[in-house]
This record gives structure tokens, C-alpha cells and sequence, in this order.
């Protein structure tokens, strides 16, 4: 007899997630359909801004490891 309430319980704890776990994917979908997607061009354009971004930060780090390399060349050993 005592194992029954803890069957019970877990059963009921089973259930409920079962049901949240859908409830939640029922959800995401619906909020799925309000998304406003961007244009193609758009995303074209963002993505080139974004890796002329990264190209110039990356030139730039480069630039001041040179300059730095120098510096702390010229420094006595």
C-alpha cells in the first residue's frame, strides 16, 4: 500500500510534463507564424557589412601586432 501514492504521484508528474512539453511546442509554433522574416536583399547587404567589419578589425589587430613587434624590438634584451 505505500507504493501506490508514489506510483500516483509520479504518474501525475509524468502527465503534467507531457502536457507542458507539448503545450510549449504548441506555443512556439504559433509564435513561429508572427515572425517577420527580412528580405533576401537585406540579409545580403547585413552580411556583407558584417564581414567588411570583421576584415577591417582583423587588419587592424594585424597592423598593431606589427607596429607593437617593432616597438618592443627596439627595446634592450
Amino acid at each position: 500500500m505505500a507504493n501506490t501514492p508514489q506510483k500516483k504521484q509520479t504518474s501525475e508528474n509524468n502527465i503534467s510534463f507531457k502536457e507542458s512539453f507539448i503545450a510549449y511546442f504548441k506555443g512556439v509554433k504559433a509564435e513561429w507564424g508572427k515572425i517577420s522574416w527580412p528580405q533576401k536583399n537585406q540579409i545580403i547587404f547585413e552580411t556583407g557589412v558584417v564581414l567588411f567589419v570583421v576584415i577591417a578589425f582583423t587588419i587592424i589587430v594585424y597592423l598593431m601586432d606589427i607596429i607593437f613587434k617593432g616597438i618592443l624590438g627596439l627595446l634592450p634584451h
